[in-house]
């Protein structure tokens, strides 16, 4: 809006005038307050739990993947005793037909004293199990180099001994694919919803600062100056708190990753480090890991800047049309 030419002269739009020094000297919005150093902590901490959860998932993805790697090389035949089959004649040939057979590297049959050590954890130890008809098993380990017919393998055993159970744990690997994918989408849901709340915290923040700073944004618009010149005040003072805090999230989650990966390696001699060595791997982010934090560290910045830019334009919009 300008004044008309009996009120005085007209004025200059704001953003026509080089004020740039006189601006940098005294900000619409004080670079360094409470509230800011309030904000930058809760952007660092919803940066660093969002940071966290979806490096934990990417751990648990990795560490998916090797399990099933490493079962899907090895199968196990198991070999049912039966009264009227010799079960060393069967052992020994199950052995033969496993280690003939196109894409198997390897055939090794357990004995029995190691298939009676298997049992030990559900029966205890000192049972005697000699007179007991334990099942024995011959692990199969796949050759990464070939194509193995499972189905083909299978029916070779199964048309000479009736008594043979060829098992590829198929239905565990995909039981722990599915479990991998439901904790990789967990965690990018509540990846989501920390980086909303932060979003409805800078919301806040923002509305805080324009009542704060009313009179001078009214002050402002009635000089000339336009709504996004207004709109990027506040957008670059969000944009630096939220550069700041998702910085020190985000550095202090790497932090943590790389201190818990020490601890594995040193605790790995323990059996409770080789428990979480199992389970989680070496705790390793990895490029892909390190990606993800860096993203979200870079997006709680957007959204801090984007935010606020979006507050001030719909305040500003509504402040203007109830003044009209």
């Amino acid at each position: 809006m300008s004044l008309s030419a009996d009120s005085g002269p007209t004025r200059a739009p704001i953003e026509t005038l080089d004020l740039s020094d006189a601006w940098s000297r005294t900000p619409l919005v004080p670079a360094e307050t409470v509230a800011g150093k309030t904000l930058a902590i809760v952007i660092a901490i919803m940066t660093f739990l969002a940071a966290m959860t979806a490096g934990f998932a990417i751990v648990l993805a990795d560490a998916s993947r090797e399990w099933r790697g490493e079962v899907g090389l090895e199968m196990t035949i198991q070999l049912l005793p039966r009264p009227s089959r010799d079960i060393e004649t069967d052992v020994a040939k199950a052995a033969k037909i496993a280690a003939a057979f196109p894409g198997v590297a390897e055939a090794r049959p357990f004995t029995r004293k190691e298939s009676e050590d298997l049992l030990t954890p559900w029966l205890g130890a000192g049972l005697d199990l000699g007179q007991l008809p334990v099942p024995r098993l011959i692990v199969v380990r796949r050759d990464p180099n070939k194509p193995l017919d499972a189905a083909g393998l299978r029916a070779a055993l199964d048309a000479a001994l009736p008594n043979a159970v060829l098992d590829d744990h198929g239905a565990w690997m995909e039981r722990l694919g599915t479990m991998a994918q439901v904790v990789v989408g967990g965690a990018a849901a509540i990846t989501v919803l920390v980086l909303t709340a932060m979003a409805l915290a800078v919301g806040f923040a923002t509305r805080g600062a324009m009542a704060g700073n009313r009179e001078i944004i009214e002050a402002l618009h009635f000089v000339g100056a336009a709504d996004g010149f207004i709109a990027r005040q506040f957008q670059f003072h969000f944009l630096r708190l939220g550069l700041r805090g998702g910085a020190a999230g985000g550095g202090a989650a790497i932090a943590i990753f790389l201190l818990l990966g020490f601890l594995s390696r040193h605790w790995m001699a323990s059996a409770g480090g080789e428990q979480a060595q199992a389970m989680f791997g070496s705790f390793a982010l990895g490029w892909t890991g390190l990606g993800a934090v860096v993203a979200i560290s870079l997006a709680a910045a957007l959204i801090a800047g984007l935010m606020s830019r979006a507050i001030v334009f719909r305040a500003l919009r509504s402040f203007f049309l109830a003044s009209n």
